[in-house]
């Protein structure tokens, strides 16, 4: 029985190739009894050794997956024209910076990888000028590294006392003891980040555009521009079964209702874990401010961003192998009628569980850390104990910027990618292993890339990186892919246009909630020396670290606070300390100043992503999705086919029958290639 199936095999290992490039389109796969099966030219071929094949393994009771071994009998031409080629120039390291061979990684491997690595490239490509952009904001940001009149007032304010950290034994500190973290804050916030923010938004847009003419003109080239997967896949089936009945669809409202419980309870756990997150920080800031190592004690609030990162990160990796568990679980359930939707429907969950286990943490530090702590007297506390975190008089962004570099530091360097055995066979292509990963990274390089402009730096590198990594395990370390024909991207491109819509909104929310752009112009424009006097010579922003920094009567703190009354020159301050908001000194309710603030923020925040969205739409307007050249063939091509219809059709039946005619011979025609 062993030996019938070997030969039963032998078939599917001798398909001889095609003149194009050493085959025909490799074709779909199909599910029979839990035995994936792969078409390939010729394939009449295919079906006759599948079905002998699938009939031995049966009567074995044996159910897997059939794959593509590498060739090894194939002619010195043939090797010459495709392993050799793609061993010499795609998969070494020496080809580092040189085009990927897109048609002989297509023949060898199928469309869908094929067009994976040439989305990768294009992405990567279009990277540059986002790192370009990028280093030039960082840049700008170096050159008022010490010059900025913000760093400077708080590097100079050794007579401002600041409010304890904790609530036992942390003593007052000098805001000035903070110098070093100013600068780097306003390195990273600047005027020069706003128009990075709105560089970004457009790059993001015209990325994706770019991008579906990039598409168009391969699949054209490949004669897959209007090839349709589901008419395939049932001629396919017609021809290994004359007598095979279509699986038609149906909908379950109960199986939908149970996976979306389950769905909306697994984001509640990544977001739960978000917020364990938190309170590690809440407690890890009063611990490291009571340690005695003097190094703990002065950069507690650093030292508790970079371990809390490094634990976010920890959780990323733990979760994302949940993740993979829970959505093919989910998928099961859902029992989708095709492989194709089956691999949508897994997409949208993985895509979905991985952006809450990234960016909750995230979304918490850019957007409500420093604004949901209270005020000295009556500070907001986990379980009455733990007090949140306080922002930097200078800002929160630089919490962001920690965070995001150690979580993309770390993903690039040490992150093990998920093996091929965790999956399906289904869903084992190298889209499904990879592109995750690779769409969480172009959400790095978008949503919150005010905050981090050297992400598409990172990016970069680690893309140039990767592309050849992932060449020389598919060419040396990995059974061959499964091939199978695609013409797009699949519903990857419905995600990557969402994340472009939600990057507009993002770097809005960062350049007006986490960032200082808006108080500093609020300042200079409305409360500082400029508006009183005409002090042409003078910053604008002189003062304005005095002026966003609230007083605290020392008397007003809570009855179990225990701040050490050591502070250097308390007793100058008139026992008042100082903490960052806009609060009256008397009943410490907000000033006026403070709503002027949200006024501007949120009519920036309205501002910048109207302006942004509708530069979006007019380049996805003025960039057409199909380059003309490929419109002019197509139509070509139809006009070409209708004649040579018409020239078929007796003329005294013409007007009668050329449009159900025309239908029914196209149709036939994909029926009789497929066969062929």
């Amino acid at each position: 029985m062993k030996k019938k199936v070997f030969e039963a095999a032998f078939p599917l290992h001798k398909v001889r190739l095609g003149t194009e490039c050493l085959g025909e389109n490799p074709g779909e796969m199909e599910e029979q009894d839990g035995v994936g099966v792969t078409g390939a030219a010729p394939r009449a071929c295919w079906v006759k050794g599948t079905a002998k094949l699938l009939a031995a393994a049966r009567q074995l009771g044996i159910k897997g997956a059939l794959m593509f071994l590498h060739p090894t009998n194939f002619s010195a031409l043939q090797k010459e024209e495709i392993r050799e080629i793609l061993k010499k120039k795609w998969a070494r390291w020496r080809v580092l910076f040189k085009e990927q061979p897109i048609e002989q990684i297509r023949c060898y491997f199928g469309e869908k990888v094929a067009l994976y690595f040439a989305w990768l490239g294009w992405y990567t490509y279009l990277l540059i000028f986002a790192a370009v952009a990028g280093l030039a904001t960082v840049a700008a940001g170096a050159t008022v590294f010490s010059s900025s009149q913000v760093s400077k007032e708080i590097c100079n304010a050794n007579n401002t006392i600041m409010c304890p950290l904790c609530d036992q034994n942390c003593s007052f500190w000098l805001l000035s003891d903070t110098c070093t973290y100013a600068k780097v804050t306003h390195m990273i916030d600047n005027e020069a980040t706003v128009v990075f923010a709105m560089f970004m938004a457009i790059w993001a847009t015209v990325f994706l555009e770019l991008w579906k003419r990039e598409r168009a003109n391969v699949v054209t080239s490949w004669d897959l521009y209007g090839w349709d997967e589901e008419e395939e896949e049932l001629a396919l089936q017609l021809i290994n079964n004359s007598q095979h009945e279509p699986r038609l669809y149906q909908h379950s409202y109960l199986r939908s209702t149970i996976v979306l419980v389950l769905a909306l309870l697994m984001i509640m756990v990544l977001i739960g874990i978000a917020h364990a997150l938190v309170i590690y920080r809440a407690m890890a800031v009063a611990v490291f401010t009571q340690s005695d190592t003097s190094l703990l004690s002065q950069h507690a609030d650093i030292v508790a961003v970079l371990t809390g990162s490094v634990l976010h990160y920890l959780t990323i990796v733990i979760m994302t192998k949940v993740n993979w568990k829970v959505a093919l679980f989910l998928c099961d359930l859902e029992k989708p009628r095709t492989s194709t939707q089956r691999e949508n429907s897994f997409t949208m969950k993985i895509f979905l569980f991985q952006f809450f286990t990234h960016f909750s943490s995230l979304i918490y530090v850019a957007f409500f850390l420093g604004r949901v702590n209270g005020h000295p007297g009556h500070y907001v506390r986990i379980a009455g104990h733990w007090r949140l975190e306080e922002c930097h008089p200078s800002g929160c962004i630089t919490d962001l910027f920690i965070q995001m570099a150690v979580i993309m530091l770390l993903k690039q360097t040490i992150t093990p990618h998920t093996a091929e055995g965790d999956v399906p066979s289904v869903l084992a292509s190298l889209q499904h292993l990879c592109l995750p990963s690779t769409v969480i990274q172009y959400s790095f390089t978008t949503i919150f890339v005010a905050a981090f402009p050297l992400a598409p730096l990172l990016a970069l590198v680690n893309n140039v990186i990767e592309i050849h990594m992932d060449a020389i395990k598919m060419m040396r370390l990995r059974r061959r892919m499964v091939p199978r024909k695609a013409k797009d991207i699949g519903i990857w491109l419905q995600v990557l246009e969402a994340i472009g819509i939600l990057a507009v909104i993002g770097n809005g929310l960062v350049i007006a909630i986490t960032s200082d752009f808006i108080p500093v112009q609020v300042y200079k424009y409305m409360y500082s020396p400029c508006t009183r006097e005409n002090h042409t010579s003078m910053d604008c922003s002189t003062g304005y670290i005095n002026n966003s920094l609230s007083v605290f009567h020392i008397q007003d703190f809570e009855p179990h606070t225990k701040a050490r009354m050591d502070g250097p020159g308390l007793a100058l301050t008139g026992l008042c300390c100082r903490y960052r908001d806009y609060r009256n000194a008397d009943d410490y309710t907000y000033t006026v100043q403070f709503w002027h603030i949200f006024a501007a923020r949120l009519a920036f925040l309205i501002l910048f992503e109207h302006v942004a969205l509708c530069v979006k739409l007019i380049a996805a307007w003025y960039i057409p999705d199909v380059p003309q050249r490929v419109k002019n063939k197509i139509l070509t091509e139809k006009h070409d086919h209708l004649r040579e219809e018409l020239r078929e059709i007796p003329s005294t039946d013409l007007a009668g029958r050329v449009g159900s005619s025309g239908r029914r011979r196209a149709g036939s025609l994909r029926l009789g290639k497929l066969q062929r």
